[in-house]
């Protein structure tokens, strides 16, 4: 790993290669129709400890599930995002850069969610959960999920093949129910607290912020894929349930100043290792 590698991200554990690549593509291709070598990818991600080996396989995988798509210019070998992936990762930028961990305009909507599925449905039932949580909603009680805004919930679910199986409302508690308790039972706070707690303690130091000028490209890759795993499991919650003092606000805040850090030396620095084709 570099110098400074986010504290290995989490106490001793590097993240998986294929977040690592999905923040990779995220950055350097998304938005531009082209597509980059393998070789390009390989060095990258070795600066971040990923061997060669499983960068390889992490691309095969990637293909396969339709995440990415192979393009051969001669003997060389280039991926590319495909539709679906295109669409992962502005969902992943829109929450980054425009929704954030705060919700300051809460009219008081909630969007509700009930499922029954039989027994045997576990992926659908996994996939499901996987969609709601990416949508910010918590458990209020078994197949019944609530989260506290407008939510598309067409759009959170399409392709799942699902819809006849969920029942969808939107509307504002009443008595007897208030909406402080409700968020506090919907959604593990301490947990969350936690996340945030611990994206500060690994990127507030003197050591991450050495470790971008000694190598920018690394570090924006380690950054960006921890800042995109916390935010995937942060609920956007509304500012008024929260405690002043909410840590979301400053690990945000952390994060967008180190990216902007970042973001001129690590481009740079990939102009000239990254060789790509256009696919447009």
């Amino acid at each position: 790993m570099t110098s400074a590698s986010a504290s290995d991200i989490e106490a001793g554990a590097a993240p998986r290669p294929q977040s690592l690549l999905l923040s990779f593509f995220g950055i350097h291709v998304l938005g531009r129709n082209t597509a980059v070598s393998s070789a390009g990818v390989i060095d990258v991600l070795g600066r971040v400890g990923v061997s060669e080996e499983a960068v390889r396989s992490t691309l095969t995988r990637m293909v396969r599930r339709g995440l990415l798509e192979r393009h051969r210019r001669g003997r060389k070998t280039y991926f590319g995002l495909t539709a679906r992936s295109a669409k992962v990762l502005k969902d992943g930028q829109e929450r980054i850069w425009e929704t954030g961990v705060l919700n300051r305009d809460w009219d008081g909507t909630w969007t509700v969610v009930g499922y029954s599925f039989p027994d045997a449905w576990r992926s659908e039932r996994h996939d499901l959960r996987s969609r709601l949580l990416w949508g910010g909603f918590g458990l209020l009680q078994s197949g019944m999920w609530a989260a506290p805004r407008r939510v598309d919930v067409a759009a959170l679910i399409e392709g799942l093949g699902l819809d006849a199986h969920i029942k969808a409302f939107q509307g504002c508690v009443v008595a007897p129910t208030e909406a402080g308790p409700l968020v506090a039972a919907a959604y593990d706070i301490p947990a969350i607290v936690s996340r945030h707690e611990a994206f500060l303690a690994r990127w507030d130091t003197r050591e991450a912020a050495a470790g971008i000028e000694e190598d920018a490209l690394a570090q924006q890759l380690l950054l960006h894929t921890d800042w995109l795993d916390v935010v995937r499991r942060d609920p956007h919650l509304p500012a008024e349930h929260l405690p002043a003092d909410w840590p979301a606000v400053r690990a945000e805040r952390l994060f967008q100043r180190l990216a902007l850090r970042c973001e001129e030396p690590a481009r740079a620095h990939a102009a000239g290792i990254l060789d790509t084709v256009d696919i447009g």
